[in-house]
């Protein structure tokens, strides 16, 4: 599938509406960040992952954002997809392995999706194949000992087939990300130990894909592992929701769903962030 096939600006308010419907539905927390996500999921997991690649969500409290995609593949059905945050569901609150095909691994316990990303495209180098891993972290991932281990591995070993994502929103569980550790998802300290590093604005879709597809071709970064800093908005798309800490834990009541519906609904074409 490519940008040219669809209207990317339809499947962004279409995806954010189903993101939305779930969790009105199960009356569940982690919207802001789900919608801070969905357009880097757009970009990767919709637009550019082919049947060879791997795609890790390891903010894995963005599940809704990673069922929604699914459902729009075709890999997770509308009665499926229905059951979410239910009992006895196969979409819980954080993705879980062996039920869907997209969903190879379970996430969510951060930290953990940057070394199991690491280990596949180690082990794809070895079996020769020209597979592709993409895994989309948390800035606040990055505070994480595991996350730096798996990068220095993934250096040592040249894995220019491992494309990290940073969903780099600004903000984490109790605060501010540059307030609790610092700047850890700061593009120049990834970029000093030798990942290929660029910035994107993470909600421009098209900008993205190119992106990706430049970091894919670019004969400067042989033997790198990508890193893409996606400068992204808490809540996307709710005015309400937008920049606000509380989003990544509150439920909406009947009046903010239809509030956070009509915001989507009126999401310009030009509403990416400076």
């Amino acid at each position: 599938m490519t940008t040219e096939a669809i209207d990317i600006q339809t499947i962004r308010k279409q995806l954010r509406l189903r993101v939305l419907g779930l969790y009105n539905q199960a009356h569940a927390g982690h919207i802001g960040c789900s919608l801070s996500c969905i357009d880097l999921m757009i970009a990767t997991l919709v637009l550019r992952k082919r049947p060879q690649d791997t795609f890790l969500l390891s903010k894995g409290h963005a599940a809704a954002a990673l069922y929604t995609c699914l459902n729009y593949l075709g890999d997770i059905s509308d009665d499926e997809l229905a059951t979410y945050y239910m009992n006895g569901t196969t979409l819980p609150a954080h993705p879980a392995p062996n039920k869907h095909k997209g969903i190879p691994f379970a996430t969510g316990s951060l930290g953990h999706g940057l070394p199991i990303g690491v280990g596949i495209a180690h082990a794809s180098k070895l079996l020769g194949d020209d597979s592709r891993v993409y895994v989309l972290m948390s800035d606040g991932e990055t505070n994480e000992g595991t996350t730096w281990e798996a990068a220095h591995f993934a250096l040592q070993h040249g894995l220019d087939n491992l494309v990290v994502l940073v969903d780099k929103n600004g903000l984490q569980g109790f605060g501010n990300t540059a307030d609790v550790f610092g700047d850890t998802a700061d593009a120049r300290k990834w970029e000093a130990i030798g990942f290929e590093t660029v910035e994107v604005d993470g909600h421009d879709v098209a900008a993205i894909g190119t992106t990706l597809d430049q970091l894919q071709t670019q004969s400067t970064g042989a033997g790198k592992p990508k890193m893409v800093i996606a400068h992204t908005v808490k809540g996307k798309g709710v005015s309400y929701m937008e920049n606000r800490l509380e989003w990544h834990y509150l439920p909406m009541t009947p009046a903010q769903y239809e509030e956070a519906c009509a915001d989507v609904v009126a999401m310009p074409a030009d509403s990416y962030p400076a």
